[in-house]
């Protein structure tokens, strides 16, 4: 029952409009069965391995997010099933998501990944970066792809004003390259930003999705690791 009251209590936090990513890497199946019959249906795994084998086990009706850092020998492993990449940092990554889907007759959407953070340890695009891919234009030939919007996170720090100035930039980068390259889109729609710690500051800077893991299932269980 602790989960679902986890649940319900992080639900009650998110205005209208906000998508609930219940991140549960390194949580046994078990876990996500829980929050499975407490309504949950969109899930956050960062191992592709893991998230297969999880895949495997529970409903055909939850909506999978791969949230980790992308490798791209390992997008074929998930294309078959995966909803959701959201950590796309370079148009090669890109390309093979779209070629892997287009094996199995699907369509990906995928988030690209921003590096805000004052910290080498993020991945992603640099805002330049990405807007000239966006600019170069080759992602307009994939067809089994659909850009659906940003991913970014935060530095981690206790600085909560250094964490809302990263979260709004997020946001006005969003913003401009919908403006500019998505204005016919109804697919390019979703800012991802805000984990358990920093949320409430990220929607306020006009995060769409946020990924909650240890308020929703506790602490990691690292023992559950594949």
């Amino acid at each position: 029952m602790e989960i679902r009251d986890n649940l319900e209590k992080v639900r009650a936090t998110l205005p209208a409009g906000v998508t609930l990513v219940a991140v549960s890497k390194t949580h046994p199946v078990e876990a996500l069965k829980e929050a499975y019959d407490a309504g949950q249906r969109i899930f956050g795994e960062n191992k592709v391995q893991e998230m297969t084998l999880k895949s495997r086990e529970l409903p055909d009706d939850i909506e999978w997010h791969f949230i980790g850092h992308v490798q791209r020998n390992k997008i074929h492993l998930m294309a078959p099933y995966v909803s959701v990449i959201q950590g796309v940092g370079s148009f090669e990554v890109l390309a093979e998501i779209d070629r892997q889907a287009a094996r199995f007759g699907r369509c990906i959407t995928c988030y690209l990944q921003l590096h805000i953070a004052q910290e080498d340890t993020k991945f992603g695009f640099t805002p330049d970066q990405c807007r000239t891919m966006l600019e170069e234009g080759r992602w307009r030939g994939l067809g089994n792809i659909r850009i659906g919007g940003v991913m970014g996170m935060a530095t981690n720090t206790d600085d909560s004003a250094q964490v809302m100035r990263e979260f709004q930039y997020l946001k006005q980068c969003f913003d401009e390259y919908r403006e500019r390259f998505f204005s016919g889109s109804e697919d390019f729609r979703t800012v991802s930003a805000g984990m358990s710690g920093d949320y409430g500051l990220a929607i306020r800077a006009g995060s769409t999705m946020v990924r909650i893991g240890s308020s929703i299932f506790g602490a990691r269980d690292y023992s559950n690791q594949h």
